[in-house]
């Protein structure tokens, strides 16, 4: 696929193209107008979707049919029920829009020291994890990864990627966020909640690497990795196999390099080569 049919910007901002932006706010309008909500202008913190908010108190987000990671959002946030998550108002799964409630105040974590992040990340990660089942509706994290490598490409980390993949047996009992990370986690009254799931089935494990090359802008240091790491085993994790994932996961969404970043300055890759 070239760059003029890809729906996704390959340079900053990231994101979606405004050709699928629009596409996407034309539903939106039509779906506002159905549901009787008003239509605010598009957030632009919502890079990969079509997001505004409808009134005071709800957002309405449009996925592009192209974002097939977020196919069981929906499904997710109505098996969550408002508990650590925002809550589902209203879904319509043939146009994926849904509208959902607003986090208010809604900043989110990246704001917050590094103790205090992976404290409200652990306790947010507890109402999550919850036992969830394969195809009932979500898919399985070893269905995909091996997939995802492959797309890394011929480079000498996904190869270590692979074999370290090789050693590892992921579960599927328990609902993953798969795109966990401190700009996912909003603050909301007297709490914190997640949004933006990309929803499939696996171990807590899997969920926790996203942190350590977050927040957007920050330069992940061995210490930095290290320190969540232990806090996460900590509270229950299995070490070992957080840095089994970290491995693999910082890989596969690290490689290929995105325009304008090298093997030192990507985020994912510092934390593989923390870690190898």
């Amino acid at each position: 696929m070239t760059a003029d049919e890809s729906a996704w910007l390959n340079t900053a901002p990231w994101g979606i193209t405004p050709r699928v932006a629009e596409r996407l706010r034309a539903t939106a309008t039509e779906i506002a107008r159905e549901w009787g909500v008003p239509l605010g202008e598009r957030i632009v913190a919502g890079r990969h979707s079509f997001v505004a908010f409808a009134g005071d108190d709800a957002v309405l987000k449009v996925v592009p049919i192209e974002d097939d990671e977020a196919d069981h959002e929906p499904d997710a946030l109505a098996l969550l029920g408002g508990d650590g998550a925002v809550r589902l108002l209203r879904h319509d799964r043939a146009r994926r829009a849904i509208l959902i409630e607003r986090a208010r105040p809604g900043d989110d974590a990246s704001s917050l020291s590094e103790y205090e992040a992976i404290r409200v990340a652990i306790s947010a990660a507890r109402k999550l994890w919850r036992p969830a089942a394969r195809d009932r509706p979500f898919r399985w994290i070893g269905d995909l990864v091996p997939r995802w490598l492959d797309n890394a490409g011929d480079h000498y980390l996904v190869r270590q990627a692979k074999e370290i993949y090789a050693t590892m047996h992921p579960s599927d009992t328990t609902l993953v966020h798969g795109d966990f990370h401190h700009h996912n986690l909003l603050r909301h009254r007297d709490g914190w909640v997640v949004i933006d799931p990309k929803p499939m089935v696996g171990e807590p494990e899997f969920d926790v690497p996203t942190f350590l090359w977050n927040p957007i802008g920050q330069q992940p240091t061995r210490e930095g990795v290290e320190r969540w790491i232990g806090a996460f085993a900590d509270a229950g994790l299995d070490a070992n196999l957080l840095r089994k994932w970290a491995i693999v996961r910082g890989t596969y969404q690290g490689l290929p390099l995105s325009q304008g970043l090298t093997a030192e300055t990507s985020p994912q890759l510092r934390v593989v080569r923390a870690l190898l």
